[in-house]
């Protein structure tokens, strides 16, 4: 490349999913519904899990948190794409770039070590059942949540640093939806080595450790479920598992194949796709997979409704008079 064509940039173009005009309104409305749905879940999620006693346990802590970290990198990179859908300024400035893609990184990490944690605590619960809640005591739970927000800081901290010492650009076009570090370093001039390195060690560091932990922690919870006598005991503790291990499977999977699989590096479109699929899909799909396939979840947001339908009967009494008479 020469370097006359190599110049610092104040802003980049985002060029989005599509260059098809007739297909703008119709990827709008569909991630304007994805985007309400992923909000209204989350959200309704932290609210329903404060709102009911039944679950204040150290398992619901934890699923608020990854409701949480959802919306909030969700929020971080749908309300833009939605922009850009119908915008013809589909421009970034380079500051609003790095913020975007280090607060993306921060909590994408913090969810892969939350799902880990989240693993262990099911371990804890079916292994060890009579020590349960004095294991995972509530300064055990904030630690362990602490220490993910902290894994997720620090590892998006290392690469922004690399990616703001890269002084000049051969373009400002990125053709992507959103500024993730991939296609960033694309179209770095100088030598990105060392940036590329640093991003295949700590997306490697951090999926060995999470994947070993959930393993294990599985491992431990099959071995324990095998040996249950009760048929009903091997079912009610499968049922804990299946929404943590539908939810793991769909953002691992996801995130092996965007940045692992064959693709990287080789097909832009195949790799939009799937970030697509984990940066906007998933955070929607794990309210869903939680509240439909958990028991405590529906019996917990069955009574909250029925309490506000009660509330608001009686409300409506007062209000037509239909306590006063008489």
């Amino acid at each position: 490349m020469r370097e006359e064509n190599c110049t610092a940039v104040t802003e980049f173009i985002l060029l989005g999913l599509t260059d098809v005009p007739e297909l703008r309104v119709f990827l709008f409305m569909l991630f304007f519904i994805i985007y309400g749905v992923t909000v209204l879940g989350n959200l309704g999620m932290i609210a329903l899990i404060r709102a009911s006693v039944r679950l204040h346990t150290p398992m619901y802590f934890f699923l608020s948190h990854l409701s949480f970290v959802d919306f909030c990198y969700s929020t971080i990179i749908v309300p833009k794409m939605l922009g850009n859908i119908l915008n013809k300024d589909k421009g970034i400035s380079f500051l609003g770039c790095m913020v975007q893609f280090y607060l993306f990184c921060a909590y994408a990490i913090t969810e892969v070590f939350l799902l880990a944690v989240m693993a262990y605590d099911r371990f804890v619960a079916i292994c060890n059942p009579l020590l349960y809640l004095v294991t995972m005591s509530k300064e055990l739970c904030v630690k362990l949540v602490s220490g993910c927000y902290l894994c997720g800081t620090v590892c998006s901290l290392i690469h922004l640093c690399l990616a703001l010492k890269i002084t000049s650009y051969s373009s400002n076009v990125m053709n992507h939806f959103f500024c993730d570090l991939p296609p960033l370093l694309s179209l770095a001039c100088s030598d990105v080595t060392l940036n590329e390195l640093m991003l295949y060690i700590v997306a490697t560091f951090n999926e060995l450790i999470t994947i070993v932990i959930i393993l294990t922690s599985y491992l431990f919870i099959l071995i324990t479920i095998l040996r249950m006598r009760s048929a009903e005991g091997r079912r009610k503790a499968f049922s804990t598992c299946a929404s943590h291990l539908t939810a793991i499977l769909v953002f691992h999977g996801t995130i092996l194949f965007t940045y692992f699989g064959p693709s990287f590096g080789n097909s832009e479109d195949t790799d939009k796709v799937a970030t697509v699929f984990y940066t906007v899909v998933i955070p929607m799909l794990n309210p869903l997979i939680y509240s439909l396939r958990n028991k405590d979840v529906k019996e917990a947001l069955r009574k909250v409704l029925n309490s506000k339908i009660f509330s608001q009967r009686i409300f409506s009494k007062i209000q037509s008079g239909g306590w006063c008479r008489g």
